[in-house]
């Protein structure tokens, strides 16, 4: 079987700017493609992908998680840029805080 590795996470979104604002912006992603209804952002190893279209996660949708090895540090810095996060849990073997993108769409911060 050939070999495989995640190229993108797509979300589809009603709100491509507010998105695009907090992916690029906020959270300090790199865009690395910029056309009409897809907007594209290195998330060091995968990208995430903007798709215009109405936004409609399952009862359980995708969750992106991004790697740190300071959980709470990167969390005080996201909040003051304006995003939303909840409070740092650690665990006996990790740590993480989970938050919200502007389409509700989770995600969180984790230290593995």
């Amino acid at each position: 079987m050939p070999s495989m590795k995640m190229a993108r996470v797509i979300l589809f979104t009603g709100q491509i700017d507010a998105m695009s604002k907090f992916y690029g912006q906020i959270l300090g992603l790199k865009q690395v493609t910029n056309e009409k209804g897809w907007k594209e952002f290195d998330a060091g190893g995968t990208r995430i992908a903007l798709h215009s279209g109405p936004s409609s996660p399952g009862r359980k949708g995708p969750k992106i998680v991004f790697y740190t090895r300071d959980v709470a540090a990167l969390r005080q810095t996201l909040v003051a840029r304006g995003a939303s996060f909840g409070q740092v849990r650690q665990g006996d073997i990790f740590c993480l805080c989970d938050g919200k993108d502007p389409d509700g769409n989770p995600i969180q911060l984790s230290d593995r």
